[in-house]
């Protein structure tokens, strides 16, 4: 086993980010069972953060942790492995706690336990299998070969103008693949790009920015887009969220809180 982690890791140049890798899962599961723990009011168990009436976010602790980390990264030597892959590690942390809250970064108010707090767990979800793929040797179609026309390579103009229109290619794939709703499948092309091929030339699920500019409120694309959703896109949805909840917790506590409270009054 060692060996083969330092075949695959260290020989290869990846501990930095096999440490940012583990440092992320671990912080990000840390965090999780401490807010559900103080969600649910364990009296042993530690506490919110308060200054007065405000509540500190850890967000605020990652930004701070992102710093530090990725500016100790860039004063350290490549030669100093140990200490660069500890500044990754600091950083994994820091990336942990920002994404944790990546909801309330973009709807800017506290949605941490609402449904649209989701999106947190689906962007640490993303970063996790992104890193993971990047961590086993997966590249991104065109990475190698951009990385291996280097300034000291003599590349005929040929051979450079076809590896750069294939890495454009596969960008603008992905980039109308996002627009039209399939953040998993976009990102999943980047390194399988006949995926990409396939589902950006597919319908757009309902309600993603190319649905609305393009799907009018009658037409068969839309209806189409929306059976497709219900028969298709539903089944797989319900799956994942119940993977999130059952890492995370539930995103719906609040509202359904609010409205039996409505109710009882």
């Amino acid at each position: 086993m060692g060996e083969f982690f330092t075949q695959r890791i260290v020989d290869t140049g990846r501990l930095p980010l096999f440490c940012f890798f583990v440092a992320f899962i671990v912080t990000f599961v840390a965090v999780r069972i401490n807010v559900r723990l103080i969600r649910a009011k364990v009296r042993w168990w530690f506490k919110n953060v308060q200054v007065g009436d405000l509540h500190i976010h850890h967000v605020v602790f990652g930004v701070v942790l992102m710093l530090v980390g990725g500016v100790a990264a860039l004063s350290i030597p490549d030669a100093y492995t140990i200490w660069y892959a500890a500044a990754a590690s600091v950083f994994g942390v820091g990336a942990a706690l920002v994404l944790d809250e990546f909801a309330l970064i973009l709807h800017l108010r506290d949605v941490y336990w609402m449904e649209e707090g989701r999106a947190s767990v689906d962007a640490v979800f993303i970063a996790v299998a992104v890193t993971g793929l990047i961590l086993v040797g997966v590249r991104p179609v065109g990475f190698s070969d951009v990385r291996d026309l280097g300034p000291d390579r003599a590349v005929p103009v040929g051979v450079f103008l076809l590896v750069l229109s294939n890495v454009l290619v596969n960008l603008v794939l992905a980039i109308v693949t996002l627009f039209k709703g399939k953040i998993w499948t976009g990102l999943l092309g980047l390194f399988l790009p006949v995926v990409l091929v396939v589902s950006a030339f597919r319908l757009a699920r309902p309600g993603s920015p190319w649905a609305r500019w393009r799907y009018g409120v009658d037409t068969k694309k839309l209806h189409r887009a929306l059976r497709r959703e219900e028969r298709l896109r539903r089944p797989l949805i319900r799956a994942k969220i119940w993977v999130q909840e059952f890492i995370a917790g539930r995103h719906d506590l609040i509202v359904q809180d609010h409205h039996r409270r409505r109710h009882r009054r």
